[in-house]
């Protein structure tokens, strides 16, 4: 995915930005790196309730279908698409982390299809419900 990401537009917790800055350690990737050095880092207690953090369930609605899907964001290893499960090194994966409830998704997926989606729900937040280490 190719979009300039401002300063503040998404955030991250102290924990989610160690352990994505952990996955460049393993493999290159660019948007990744590009995220990370544009996000806003704050405590995970102080991260607040409607942003989308790792192991966020979230429900989104796609911008042309109105169609409405829930989605777990997670790392790579624990990716199981059929089931909901994302990586966040995925293109939805990407476009999803750090953003605020009610911001709008956009990516690209490898075959050049675009899509955007609303993020509509944050039905569960790890910190929120007091988890601050998962």
């Amino acid at each position: 995915m190719h979009t300039t990401t401002l300063h503040g537009e998404r955030t991250l917790t102290e924990l989610d930005h160690v352990r994505l800055g952990k996955l460049l350690d393993e493999k290159s990737h660019p948007g990744l790196e590009a995220l990370l050095d544009a996000t806003e880092v704050v405590r995970s207690r102080e991260v607040p309730a409607d942003i989308v953090t790792m192991y966020s369930q979230v429900t989104i609605v796609d911008a042309r279908s109105g169609e409405r899907q829930k989605l777990t964001l997670c790392y790579p290893k624990d990716a199981e698409p059929a089931t909901g499960f994302i990586s966040v090194l995925s293109p939805v994966g990407m476009s999803l982390i750090g953003l605020r409830l009610g911001a709008v998704a956009q990516w690209t997926l490898p075959g050049g299809e675009e899509g955007r989606a609303e993020v509509a729900e944050i039905l569960f937040q790890p910190e929120a419900s007091g988890d601050y280490t998962t």
